[in-house]
């Protein structure tokens, strides 16, 4: 850093002034008085780069061929804006025209007058079609073959063109003047009823006020783009406010879970013992109640056995007796079968005896 610059840097402040003067010189730059403060020489930097540079980032010598070029073409700007608003003047006045005709009679000079003009008009424009600039390449073939030479021949005659050239101030300073008058209704609706002279008193004070709106219109724009930087710049400000209280709220949420940890692990150990006491109860329930029915099961096994010896001497007996004792046997089988058919049978007779 030259001599220069440091002196120029000692003289903007120290602390918290610089830092307000950098950001005030760069309020374009995505930086905050906290960026500043932790980097020391990048804020010296941008302090010795604000003498070289706008806030918008050009140099002085940039900004100067800026302007120059800005002014040319506003200049430009304004002598095609000129051209323009007449032309379009120009044709609404031919517009007015063909809609005037369809309402009332026009008198044969205005007819010819109008006439004369929209042919100028448009042969003008077909020229200017026709017509290659500087940047089109003159071999190219134009429109339908046609030059400007065979556009001109389309011209009404000399006389009629002379004419309409000695009306046409006075017609298009009566439109002009028209339109105006509509403008000064519209933004001053009350002076609609005034007289012809205060009027044109008034008009003369429009465009002041129309130039007065554009130059408000351009503040509150201006004051718009800073608020919305001055916006941008709080809310990132909001942000890292919010992060660091929640990484504070983060860290009180830790050291409390810290805290109640031991009480919790505590209540998890008692639950955990009493769910182990029930579970232990419950199988040595159903260990009493195996233990019951496998008594039951064992006496009723002694039982069973006891029962199979029982049957088995009588099987025995039975086998001692030999043939008689199945002869015996299906004897008996064919009785009971009997007495069940003639039990059978005594039942559907009474019943249909008691029908």
């Amino acid at each position: 850093m030259s001599a220069a610059e440091s002196t120029y840097v000692s003289t903007l402040g120290k602390g918290d002034s610089l830092h307000q003067q950098v950001l005030a010189s760069f309020p374009l730059c995505d930086i905050t008085e906290e960026d500043l403060t932790q980097n020391a020489q990048f804020c010296k930097l941008l302090a010795t780069l604000a003498q070289h540079v706008d806030q918008s980032g050009l140099t002085v010598p940039l900004k100067t061929e800026l302007e120059k070029a800005e002014q040319k073409l506003q200049s430009q700007r304004r002598y095609w804006l000129r051209s323009e608003g007449i032309h379009k003047a120009l044709q609404e006045m031919t517009q007015d025209h063909c809609i005037r005709k369809h309402y009332a009679t026009v008198p044969p000079d205005q007819n010819m007058f109008y006439e004369t003009m929209e042919k100028c008009l448009l042969v003008a424009q077909c020229i200017r079609q026709l017509d290659p600039s500087s940047t089109t390449n003159k071999d190219q073939p134009s429109v339908l073959g046609l030059t400007p030479q065979q556009m001109m021949e389309l011209m009404p005659s000399e006389k009629n063109v002379q004419r309409m050239k000695q009306s046409l101030p006075r017609e298009l300073e009566k439109h002009l003047k028209t339109k105006c008058l509509s403008l000064l209704a519209y933004y001053h609706p009350e002076w609609e009823n005034e007289s012809e002279g205060l009027k044109n008193s008034k008009l003369s004070h429009l465009s002041a006020q129309m130039d007065n709106e554009k130059k408000r219109a351009e503040s509150l724009k201006e004051s718009s783009r800073e608020n919305s930087v001055l916006l941008q710049r709080q809310t990132q400000l909001y942000l890292s406010e919010q992060i660091k209280c929640i990484q504070l709220l983060q860290s009180l949420i830790l050291d409390h879970r810290l805290r109640i940890q031991t009480d919790l692990d505590r209540k998890k150990l008692e639950y955990f013992e009493g769910k182990c006491e029930l579970v232990l109860q419950k199988i040595k329930t159903e260990m009493v109640e195996i233990q019951l029915d496998t008594e039951k099961l064992s006496s009723d096994l002694k039982a069973s056995q006891v029962e199979k010896h029982s049957v088995e001497s009588k099987l025995a007996s039975f086998e001692m007796l030999g043939k008689d004792f199945e002869a015996l046997a299906e004897e008996y089988c064919r009785l009971r079968q009997e007495i069940e058919m003639n039990t059978w049978a005594l039942k559907e007779f009474t019943q249909c005896k008691d029908k």
